[in-house]
């Protein structure tokens, strides 16, 4: 059997694929998933690579992720589906749409533009490589030592959302860490020159956020020439869990 990745599946009608960000799950999404359903939506949580109940694998960059992708798509028999991606599941997103326009009906890229950015999850990922599950045996110990590196509670409180139990006292985590640590330097690169999408598509941005600059325009038209750009009041990057009504609103309105 052909790795196909993990998704959960909510409510019946048009596909809407939904791709996570970099250490996420589509578990992220299931308020704003079920919203959609009433919208007679079929809607796709899909777990990528080495992410939620998704298969792990040494090898990891957006080229792998697009055929993880269309596999799926390919699996579960869908046409003219709405894709959507966030942070670096909106680069999935993006380099999939330039490789397999037919399959795709509206395209919809949260808080990323297709360029190189500078490495910024180097503390994330020290901190992530300080737990020690044999010593930090209890969430509340995992969020103690992660506190160390991460000041921040709401981006604790999603990288625990990663931890299960293997079996009874044995915490773990649902990503492959050692991969996605490994192939850092992947997560963070451009779409490459010279790929271009001429379907509808819409970026939408966080106010808060310095991921899509007013600056990234020409960029966006190059790869996109039939973009818009919508921009989500106080939020920042997490900009679906931050402000979710304006969210959700900006984005049924486009696949409406």
């Amino acid at each position: 059997m052909e790795n196909i990745l993990h998704s959960k599946i909510v409510g019946e009608g048009k596909p809407l694929l939904i791709l996570h960000g970099f250490f996420g799950m589509g578990d992220n999404w299931k308020s704003l998933a079920n919203k959609f359903a009433e919208e007679n939506f079929e809607v796709h949580l899909v777990d990528q690579r080495n992410h939620g109940r998704s298969f792990h694998s040494e090898e990891f960059n957006y080229n792998l992720l697009v055929e993880d992708l269309y596999k799926y798509i390919q699996h579960h028999n869908l046409d003219k589906i709405d894709l959507l991606g966030h942070s670096m599941g909106g680069k999935t997103v993006m380099l999939f749409a330039t490789k397999y326009p037919e399959v795709i009906d509206k395209l919809m890229v949260a808080d990323i533009a297709p360029k190189i950015y500078p490495p910024h999850h180097q503390d994330i990922i020290r901190a992530l490589n300080s737990i020690d599950f044999s010593i930090h045996s209890t969430r509340k110990l995992i969020d103690a030592k992660l506190s160390e590196l991460i000041p921040q509670m709401g981006v604790r409180q999603f990288l625990l959302k990663n931890t299960y139990w293997i079996e009874k006292g044995q915490l773990a985590f649902r990503f492959n860490l050692k991969s996605l640590t490994d192939n850092y330097e992947e997560i963070i690169k451009s779409l490459p020159v010279g790929s271009v999408f001429n379907g509808n598509t819409l970026f939408l941005r966080g106010g808060n956020s310095q991921y899509i600059l007013d600056e990234d325009a020409p960029l966006l038209n190059a790869h996109f020439p039939k973009y818009s750009l919508a921009t989500i009041a106080n939020a920042g990057h997490w900009l679906h869990a931050e402000n979710p009504k304006d969210f959700y609103e900006a984005v049924i309105n486009f696949i409406k």
